[in-house]
């Protein structure tokens, strides 16, 4: 029934385009690729052919990467992605899921299988010979830039740290698999930049958001993940008590994705608890038009490249990051004009679509290579892994930036 509901919510919007072509023209991949026609023709074009019922054949569908920055772009307001990720669903149930597609899709289990033999698993990571067998066994790029596993989890350090008795309000950090397995210290400067201004921040048990899974085809499982995290999450919704994330893409899973793509809008606690995500800066700039937040910040004489990825532009709240980040006396900031960074959260660790992604983020590599030695800056952690592995620099969360400030 939710497929249904889903498939009817964004086949309303159908009717609605006019061919201009415009998703074609912002396109990334359509735009460094033949194997993509673009997702004009396999999204409003196609979706026209489709019956709800019958198996999909059309393999071009495969390459799109599911960056929504065709929905962004549409004048007419058709939610072309949304279409585009459900046929890519019911494409990928017509020819079955890959072991590799059923690896990558959950970074829970990956997290705990890796983090108690982190040395050695983050050895073998970097070992070439390995790579490439995992290359041509699991289809996992030898060259696709891959996590290091922290050895600790930030849940440990939460359940360990005592929140200032002060704090004026609490919020509950939604961490993201990320922070939680391979960045615990993106968690930590989380909740102490929080908490410097007033901030009391609690953590909940949490898993998976279910969006890796919905990336590779796995509505059903995804369902599972997104519920289940929303029954940890919902007590604080309906207490008036904000979720904060610093994985913009899965604050938009929890936003709008998840109701929209998997047809969740009858479920009562995701919708609760969709009314109430924030992504961290969006949250933290809106402290600073209140008056809220503390703007002595020490300078930082540095030169960094934002880039603003595909999944907070979805968001539809501007750049909160570099409001803030312009705030900071000395830092300039260069913001980059590359539409997409191209790994698209697993698309681009696919060994046939690692050229691809490398291809759709060459522009942005080059403009932080002639940017200089400071690196750059991102709110999404697999473009951030991409983009550091590309070009060498490192990449960091707004957060980061801000938590040096703030002198914490």
């Amino acid at each position: 029934m939710t497929d249904v509901l889903g498939s009817l919510l964004m086949r309303e919007s159908l009717d609605h385009c006019v061919k201009c072509t415009i998703c074609e023209t912002f396109c990334p991949v359509s735009n460094v690729t033949p194997l993509f026609p673009g997702p004009k023709y396999v999204g409003p074009q196609a979706e026209r052919f489709r019956v709800q019922d019958e198996p999909s054949f059309d393999a071009s569908l495969d390459y799109c990467s599911g960056c929504g920055v065709c929905t962004q772009v549409c004048p007419q307001g058709v939610h072309i992605a949304e279409i585009n990720t459900q046929a890519r669903a019911k494409l990928r149930e017509t020819h079955g899921f890959k072991l590799r597609d059923r690896l990558i899709a959950r970074p829970t289990v990956l997290g705990r299988l890796g983090t108690p033999a982190a040395p050695i698993a983050n050895f073998t990571l970097e070992n070439k010979p390995f790579r490439l067998a995992v290359e041509k066994v699991v289809g996992v790029h030898r060259d696709a830039a891959v996590p290091k596993f922290a050895g600790r989890t930030f849940q440990k350090w939460a359940k360990a740290h005592t929140a200032p008795a002060t704090a004026q309000r609490r919020v509950a950090y939604f961490h993201g698999c990320g922070t939680n397995y391979y960045e615990p210290r993106l968690g930590e400067m989380t909740v102490e930049l929080l908490e410097h201004n007033g901030v009391a921040v609690e953590v909940p048990k949490q898993d998976c958001c279910g969006l890796p899974l919905q990336s590779n085809g796995m509505f059903d499982d995804a369902r599972k993940y997104v519920h289940k995290l929303a029954e940890r999450l919902v007590p604080y919704a309906r207490q008036g008590v904000d979720i904060v994330g610093t994985s913009t893409s899965c604050t938009l899973m929890l936003k709008r994705e998840a109701l929209e793509i998997l047809g969740l809008e009858d479920d009562e606690e995701l919708v609760a608890v969709s009314a109430r995500v924030f992504d961290i800066c969006e949250y933290l700039r809106a402290m600073h038009d209140r008056g809220e937040l503390k703007t002595d910040f020490a300078p930082l004489e540095e030169q960094v490249v934002y880039h603003a990825p595909c999944q907070q532009q979805g968001h539809g709240i501007g750049k909160p990051a570099l409001e803030l980040m312009a705030l900071i006396p000395g830092l300039e900031v260069a913001e980059s004009d590359a539409t997409c960074c191209g790994v698209a959260g697993t698309y681009g660790l696919k060994t046939e679509k690692f050229g691809i992604a490398m291809d759709v983020g060459a522009g942005l590599f080059r403009q932080i290579a002639e940017a200089g030695p400071d690196g750059s800056v991102c709110d999404s952690e697999t473009c951030r892994w991409h983009i550091a592995g590309a070009t060498g620099a490192r990449s960091v969360h707004p957060v980061e930036v801000l938590h040096r400030a703030s002198g914490l």
